[in-house]
């Protein structure tokens, strides 16, 4: 259940006599450490509350496809785009019949169609619709798709039938859910990863930094260990708590930074994500320096090149079988990028614009472009920086296990 920490699951309850049990479902997932926001059917309006279930998820639910508040920002977008994972419970006959001949007539339906993140199914139903061949024809078609579907159990039915079509427990569901974020891409493999910026001190006052927030590393280092790899984390001065099953490693200066990662040695896997400082004092003054009032041309500072983390590693004695940087540029991003891919002797380059407003430094959002050795662009559209982690990583495990 720890797998579902900081997940976020879009809920959607279509109409059917189970949706009282999403109450407990929501909750579970809170538990669970998930972000939930709701998407009800019309019909599920008829059996449980908007209400009840704002009031368990802590966020507002979603309904009408055509609310201008919400349709304003585009809302049906912003839901697929946040979702880590789309789980329908209950999934009625109507609903899994909707999905398998791609309707988009509600909020819902238009949300699986625009959503790039995994969907899964609780169906619960009157165990003869369960059986009958137009329903198990679209749950064929649904699976084909690559839906998960979870259940359905069998037993007494509220209807009093007995046999299969109930919805799961909720306390299985949430299992269910966690199993989806365990993906083993990168099982018996070591990936370091250093993120974060650095701080050359100037004097014992003040250093140079930059604002880096590292997110996007500890993103990244949590989708590397729900990967089943073996997770170092090099990072600089942040305030972001350690990922589940990640040994960090704290430091300041590119220079510590540099002999950790060096220490950290041998990995499979070298994703640079850090913001390393380019440049440090030639020498700390002991004491704060002194504003000097009778000098008008300002203070020089004698600053000297850092040591290349990146380039180091990418042509050490014992380099990585795959290394991966980072481009944060404000203009020709990708050539900029392209060009540090090859001098640096690097695998893979991971390239944004941090001059775009929403993403980059300090957001919890991103965009990027991914270019190989082919130098071949494939972008990945903004996104949280959790979802874009595990994106990044499913990329190269395809490198890193590439098909027999």
């Amino acid at each position: 259940m720890q797998r579902l920490l900081n997940k976020q699951v879009v809920l959607g309850i279509s109409g059917g006599i189970a949706a009282y049990k999403s109450a407990e479902l929501v909750r579970r997932l809170k538990d669970a450490g998930a972000q939930v926001r709701v998407v009800m059917t019309r019909a599920a309006h008829e059996f449980i509350t908007p209400l009840t279930l704002q009031a368990l998820s802590g966020n507002p639910v979603h309904g009408d496809l055509l609310d201008p508040a919400a349709e304003a920002a585009m809302g049906h977008i912003e839901l697929a785009r946040w979702a880590d994972l789309v789980l329908i419970a209950p999934a009625t006959a109507d609903l899994m019949a909707r999905l398998a001949t791609g309707r988009g007539d509600d909020l819902l339906t238009t949300l699986v169609l625009a959503t790039d993140a995994s969907i899964a199914l609780a169906p619960a139903m009157n165990q003869a619709m369960w059986r009958d061949p137009a329903t198990q024809a679209n749950l064929e078609t649904l699976l084909q798709r690559g839906f998960r579907v979870f259940g359905p159990a069998a037993g007494e039915q509220a209807c009093g039938d007995v046999g299969p079509g109930r919805m799961l427990e909720p306390v299985e569901l949430a299992m269910r859910c966690a199993e989806c974020f365990e993906l083993g891409l990168l099982s018996g493999r070591h990936v370091l990863i250093n993120a974060g910026p650095t701080r050359e001190a100037i004097d014992p006052v003040r250093y140079i930094s930059n604002h880096s927030s590292g997110k996007m590393g500890f993103a990244l280092a949590e989708a590397a260990a729900e990967a089943g790899a073996r997770v170092t984390l090099v990072a600089g001065p942040v305030n972001l708590p350690t990922p589940p099953r990640v040994q960090r490693i704290d430091v300041t200066t590119a220079v510590e930074m540099l002999a950790a990662c060096e220490q950290a040695l041998p990995a499979d896997l070298f994703i640079a994500s850090a913001a390393v400082a380019d440049y440090r004092p030639a020498q700390c003054a002991p004491g704060k320096l002194k504003k000097d009032t009778t000098r008008e041309d300002g203070m020089t500072l004698h600053l000297v090149r850092n040591p290349d983390i990146l380039a180091t590693l990418a042509t050490h004695a014992r380099r990585p079988a795959y290394c991966v940087g980072f481009a944060a540029e404000t203009d020709d991003v990708l050539g900029y990028a392209s060009d540090k891919l090859t001098r640096k002797n690097l695998d893979l380059i991971v390239a944004n614009d941090v001059s775009q407003a929403g993403i980059g430094f300090n957001s919890d959002d991103n965009a990027v472009t991914l270019i190989d050795r082919s130098l071949t662009p494939q972008p990945l559209p903004q996104a949280s920086k959790q979802k874009l982690a595990r994106q990044i990583i499913a990329r190269i495990a395809q490198h890193l296990n590439p098909p027999a």
